[in-house]
């Protein structure tokens, strides 16, 4: 047995007992350093006779391969059990689903306001648009209330210039003056051409806003009004067309349909459009939907139209509302808050 063997052996023993980098570096010092056992044995060579050195060393420099073979294997094994330690602390489980990109989806109003689209649009109503920003006179005197009219007191008007040409600009407060544009437009595209008029069936989706801010309103909400202005438009047409609209847009025929006298400037006669449910959480219960009337002579006038040969009705909606009770919600203001968790319901 070689005299040099235990010192390797001893090596192996410190370098495997070394559990982190620094105390393997210490044990290599011990044995590699600058006053390591190894490097006291190279001192040692310059004591011995010439004929001894060059086997002496031979040994010793076989030594040190040995012995850095096993430090390097030792600092192998503790960089491997680190990395497996940094793995294991951040292992990701593949088994999990995946981070998916939310798919969007419309707004409950939106989804209302394309129902009621396509419900009118089936009974044969275009669809009007306009600004929303309106001058006096398509928003108020053209639907027959004039500046001193006392239902103007009934809009608190936000006014973006009111003192600017045709009584000056407003966000519009109803969606009445789309009616309008449309009407004196579709008047006008069919003047002169010596042919009856077709008649006026159209509808006005869109946002509107007045300064109501309490726990049942909001400054900016929705409003569908609709004109159908012919020769022999009656209110029996009325009652047929909202008899058509809700049991669609409810999706049941298990409704009653009733007609309260009201009072609305544009509309003379006119009424407040009621509904109850035969069966569900709102059976018995009388809710207003809608308001309603013949359109007036002044507003026909403001058409274009005569209005001893042209007769017709107006109405008006809150899509807000018809998404409330859709869909069984009893505060308007989850619509508007923008809590996803409350919207995706609806996709």
């Amino acid at each position: 047995m070689n005299d040099l063997d235990p010192l390797v052996s001893s090596a192996r023993a410190d370098f495997a007992a070394a559990a982190t980098p620094a105390e393997l570096e210490n044990a290599k010092a011990r044995y590699l350093g600058k006053t390591g056992r190894l490097t006291e044995l190279m001192k040692g060579l310059a004591a011995l006779p010439p004929e001894q050195k060059k086997a002496r060393g031979a040994e010793i420099n076989a030594l040190k391969q040995q012995v850095e073979a096993a430090l390097n294997a030792r600092r192998q094994a503790l960089a491997d059990a680190e990395l497996e330690r940094q793995l294991q602390a951040e292992a990701l489980d593949v088994t999990l689903p995946g981070r998916q990109r939310g798919s969007g989806g419309l707004h409950p109003v939106s989804r209302t306001l394309e129902r009621i689209e396509a419900i009118f649009g089936s009974m044969g109503f275009a669809v009007a648009d306009g600004p929303e920003i309106e001058n006096d006179w398509f928003n108020f005197t053209a639907l027959n209330t004039p500046a001193d009219h006392p239902a103007r007191s009934m809009h608190d008007t936000f006014y973006v210039d009111a003192q600017g040409p045709a009584g000056g600009y407003l966000l519009r407060t109803h969606t009445s003056p789309m009616q309008v544009r449309h009407a004196v437009q579709h008047v006008k595209a069919h003047a002169g051409k010596g042919e009856a008029m077709p008649e006026i069936r159209v509808i006005a989706p869109g946002r509107t806003y007045r300064v109501d801010s309490d726990a049942t309103h909001s400054p900016m909400f929705h409003q569908c009004e609709g004109l159908w202005i012919g020769r022999n438009v009656s209110f029996k047409d009325l009652k047929a067309v909202f008899a058509d609209f809700f049991r669609n847009f409810f999706e049941t025929d298990d409704l009653q349909i009733r007609f309260r006298p009201s009072f609305f400037p544009f509309t003379e006669p006119s009424a407040e459009v009621d509904i109850t449910f035969g069966a569900g959480p709102l059976k018995g219960r009388w809710l207003e939907v809608a308001g309603s009337g013949q359109v007036h002579p002044n507003v026909v006038r403001n058409f274009g139209l005569d209005p001893e040969q042209y007769i017709g009705f107006a109405f008006g909606m809150g899509p807000d509302r018809l998404t409330m009770l859709r869909y069984g919600v009893n505060d308007l203001r989850l619509f508007f808050d923008g809590d996803l968790r409350f919207l995706s319901q609806f996709k």
